[in-house]
């Protein structure tokens, strides 16, 4: 077994206990260099192609019509126009009360078919049955299509050609051009209105966030809650961090970075090592929230919690603008909120 598919299996341990770190909770290391895409034709026929980002060229007779998609994934093509091509989900789509996880963003969870619902419960047989022409995900480290587990991996992937978009270590921008890429090789129209609002809207949450932080100085954690570790996230690695860090946001850089450098563990104890002004937390479902933190004392110390300076990072961001646009916002309304305490 490679270096890297045991880091990524003992994430997916942390993950299948509940525990969790932002993006780096999962992964170890990632990478993937970015490729291009092309498409000899829109949705009503002719030959397809695109280059993913591991630089493998897929191509098909004509553009898929049958996609599976990770989650997260999905909503993205979603927001760019590909709503019916998506047959098939995996990955956090929906909540223990039936309303779907924030993740699924605006597919409409009853209507596309559940592959598995939390990593390790993608079925290979509802798979097949859908006759995919397309599998599409994120990709945090070389070659590792995420949420496709590796134990199945070898029985998934000759059922359709897949391809996989660089999700880390490229700021958050980037992605989502790449996102766009694909999603016009597919069909979508990059000019209709639902498209080119998002962009704008989120043009101007970028600049308000810019604003924010050149006149309320403060410093930013993006962090995250478990049982056991308290988890402080590496603006160099994740790519919403790695935009807001380029905005002028002041992200604390942890200085004793994990293997792989996504995160810093920290035990409880030592969760006051970074004199931060504003948290910035985790909100997967996985992840605990404050009030799940608010019976460990040094939690409750914490100057940021003390303020009341605390919120929510969606660690896995939706990769499209329509996605990235309120997380911007609510990260630049907190900044300009926030008021030093350290």
């Amino acid at each position: 077994m490679s270096t890297s598919r045991s880091v990524t299996l003992s994430r997916r341990g942390i993950l299948a206990a509940g525990g969790a770190v932002g993006i780096g909770a999962l992964l170890a290391a990632c990478g993937g260099d970015k490729g291009s895409g092309s498409a000899n034709s829109g949705a009503g026929g002719g030959s397809w192609s695109f280059t993913d980002d591991r630089k493998q060229k897929v191509s098909l007779k004509s553009t898929p019509q049958r996609i599976v998609a990770f989650t997260g994934t999905a909503a993205a093509l979603h927001d760019f126009g590909i709503d019916d091509q998506v047959v098939g989900v995996f990955g956090p789509t929906k909540l223990k009360n039936g309303k779907p996880d924030p993740q699924a963003g605006d597919v409409d969870v009853d209507k596309v078919t559940i592959i598995g619902n939390a990593y390790n419960q993608f079925n290979v047989e509802k798979y097949a049955a859908l006759r995919p022409d397309l599998l599409v995900t994120n990709m945090y480290e070389p070659d590792a299509l995420w949420f496709v587990p590796d134990d199945s991996k070898d029985k998934i992937t000759p059922l359709a050609k897949t391809v996989a978009i660089t999700s880390a270590r490229v700021p958050l921008v980037k992605i989502i051009e790449r996102y766009a890429d694909l999603a016009k090789s597919l069909g979508a129209d990059l000019r209709a209105k639902k498209v080119t609002d998002a962009k704008a809207r989120f043009e101007k949450a970028s600049a308000t966030l810019r604003k924010a932080a050149k006149s309320h100085p403060v410093k930013v954690l993006a962090c995250s809650g478990s049982a056991d570790l308290f988890y402080a996230s590496n603006p160099g690695i994740n790519a919403d961090l790695m935009y807001y860090k380029s905005l002028g946001v002041d992200l604390i850089v942890p200085d004793h970075l994990d293997k792989g450098g996504y995160f810093e563990s920290l035990s409880w104890e030592n969760a006051d090592k970074y004199k931060a002004d504003v948290l910035l937390l985790d909100n997967r479902t996985a992840t605990l929230q404050p009030k799940d933190l608010a019976a460990k004392p040094s939690w409750a110390k914490l100057p940021a919690v003390k303020a009341g300076q605390i919120t929510p990072w969606s660690s896995e961001p939706r990769f499209s603008y329509a996605g990235a646009a309120p997380l911007i916002e609510s990260l630049a309304k907190a900044i300009e909120s926030a008021k030093k305490v350290n």
